[in-house]
């Protein structure tokens, strides 16, 4: 592979503890070195931003609820987004979609913002397949999956009998049948009490027929996953999500954490990750007197090193909210009264899907707004904080370069605030209008590269320009000396990078995309002996009440593209 060398920027990597120093940074056979010889390629980055290539730590890109949104609103391809009437190529494929692209569209908005790895947030795993197909449709990005935990059968039933080894073993066999990375928790207990029409709104609600709780569920994920030693902790969408008074449940299931150390090899520090974190920082008895609680729940986030969050930054879009939190779905069809599909999954989890309108004239979606910023301006360590938008259930991950801007600029703040209805409102619920901090460019790439990365135990190779790390270079058409006074120039920096490295290979120039090469799949590997009663047990289920049988159950190897096994052995 050609070697590549990038001199003169204004370089951005928290992983090595360079603020801004102006850097060359030197690639050879795809990878970070110290040097390269004569005859590299040179990129001369003079008067522009250096970083890693970003790393979404929570999207929901692939798979079969994604596909279903597509098919549920062919308006969001042709009517809406930035290419109104519809259809565009920029790469070798066509373009299409706003709130739920294509997957070509996916890979190349993902690049053309600077970004290299994705990590899918919610994998069914009976219908993993589907997964790893929309990957090898993906291009440009390494990807990866986490298949869901929180409403398996079989955990619930180890879990309650406190069988910790056999809840690790039968973690570790789904991780390999799926070639998964790891665990993801939604409503634990609640989408399973949903096939029976009820739901799970605290972590002591018991789930119907199985004599549990969320808070052992939760609790029990933690203790199998640090017995593994798994690259990434538990990653949990809690209970009780986008409902009124619900920071306290928020701030109880973080309390599950309290105590346990990270165990594992991979440089995490965390045990628990709480995703999308503005849906469950939310005050008040009733929509009418809903406020933002975010400055309580964030008091405990930084007060306790052992957990990291995302925001779920509500953009003000239409988009399509598509979740494995069934009860959340209905509850928010009754609201709108739009399209809603609902799905079960056997014995592993379900999900459900309604379009919705952030509208900036309506109160509520105003303090969703505020609520999700303040989750970052609040924040004491930001390696632990991550730019999301839940894609795309609070907006789609193309608007992450506005959701820099408001961070970076608190004119930007205002000048949003200033096109509500109710603005009055949103100020008195919110602690928004007061916060004058303003994140720099550092901040900005810890919480899209170093952060994300370390806490996907994936520093080693993602989000990072130390020796050693994947040549994945973003170069923005920014000036870290004199950053522009119009923020609007900040998003269409972040929006259209001047180059996007892969490896080394260029696949960004100016916004274009240029190339397509390869990509990877990542997956935990989880060396762990046979466990004779797990084996048992899983057997047993399938043949009573599974409609697949457990040959055709895993994937298949000709499924997964490129893969990059993640090894662990368990003694």
């Amino acid at each position: 592979m050609a070697e590549l060398l990038i001199k003169n920027g204004y370089v951005f990597d928290p992983i090595s503890g360079i603020k801004g120093d102006k850097a060359d940074i030197a690639i050879k056979d795809g990878k970070i070195v110290d040097k390269v010889s004569s005859k590299a390629q040179t990129i001369d980055a003079s008067g522009k931003t250096v970083m890693a290539g970003g790393v979404d730590i929570h999207t929901h890109v692939a798979g079969p609820k994604v596909n279903l949104g597509r098919e549920m609103r062919p308006e969001d391809k042709f009517f809406r987004g930035e290419y109104r009437g519809g259809i565009v190529k920029q790469g070798k494929r066509m373009e299409m979609g706003f709130s739920i692209p294509s997957t070509w569209k996916t890979g190349y908005a993902y690049a053309r913002m600077g970004y290299t790895f994705t990590n899918e947030a919610a994998m069914p795993p009976l219908l993993a397949p589907h997964v790893h197909e929309e990957f090898r449709d993906t291009p440009i990005l390494d990807q990866a999956a986490m298949p869901v935990f929180g409403n398996n059968w079989f955990c619930f039933e180890y879990i309650k009998n406190k069988e910790l080894e056999n809840n690790a073993s039968y973690i570790a066999w789904l991780l390999n049948a799926t070639k998964g990375i790891g665990i993801k928790v939604v409503n634990p207990g609640g989408t399973e009490a949903w096939a029976w029409g009820e739901n799970c709104t605290t972590i002591n609600d018991p789930v119907p027929y199985f004599d549990i709780t969320p808070a052992e569920i939760v609790k029990g994920l933690i203790e199998a996953n640090e017995y593994l030693g798994l690259p990434h902790s538990v990653h949990i969408h809690g209970n009780n999500l986008g409902n009124p008074g619900n920071y306290k449940d928020t701030i109880d299931t973080l309390r599950l954490a309290e105590g346990i150390k990270a165990k594992n090899k991979f440089g995490r520090e965390q045990v628990l990750h709480n995703t999308h974190l503005q849906f469950h920082s939310y005050k008040g008895t009733s929509w009418g007197d809903f406020e933002s609680g975010a400055k309580e729940v964030m008091d405990y986030v930084n007060s306790n090193k052992n957990i990291t969050v995302d925001m779920g930054q509500v953009t003000l879009d239409e988009t399509t909210t598509m979740t494995a939190d069934g009860p959340f779905e209905y509850h928010l069809n009754q609201l709108n009264h739009i399209k809603w599909a609902n799905v079960d999954v056997e014995l592993e989890t379900g999900s459900g899907i309604v379009p919705y309108i952030y509208d900036k004239n309506i109160k509520v979606c105003g303090i969703q707004w505020a609520i999700g910023l303040e989750i970052a301006l609040f924040a004491k360590d930001l390696m632990r904080v991550h730019i999301t938008t839940d894609h795309p259930n609070a907006g789609p991950f193309t608007r992450y370069p506005r959701v820099i801007k408001w961070l970076m600029s608190q004119k930007a703040r205002e000048a949003t605030l200033d096109t509500m209805k109710w603005k009055d409102k949103v100020i008195a619920a919110s602690n928004i209008a007061s916060m004058d901090k303003e994140l720099g460019l550092y901040e900005i790439a810890q919480m899209t590269r170093a952060g994300p990365a370390k806490a996907l135990g994936l520093s080693d190779m993602y989000g990072s320009l130390a020796k050693g790390a994947d040549g994945n270079i973003a170069i923005y058409d920014l000036d870290a000396d004199k950053l522009p006074s119009d923020p609007e120039l900040i998003e269409a920096a972040f929006l259209n990078t001047a180059y996007t490295f892969k490896e080394g290979i260029m696949v960004v120039k100016d916004g274009q995309i240029t190339a397509e090469p390869p990509k990877y799949t990542l997956w935990t590997k989880v060396n762990i002996a046979e466990n004779a009663q797990v084996m048992h047990d899983i057997k047993e289920k399938f043949t009573k009440n599974y409609t697949v049988n457990l040959e055709n159950y895993a994937v298949f190897d000709e499924h997964v593209h490129n893969p990059r096994a993640i090894e662990l052995d368990v003694a």
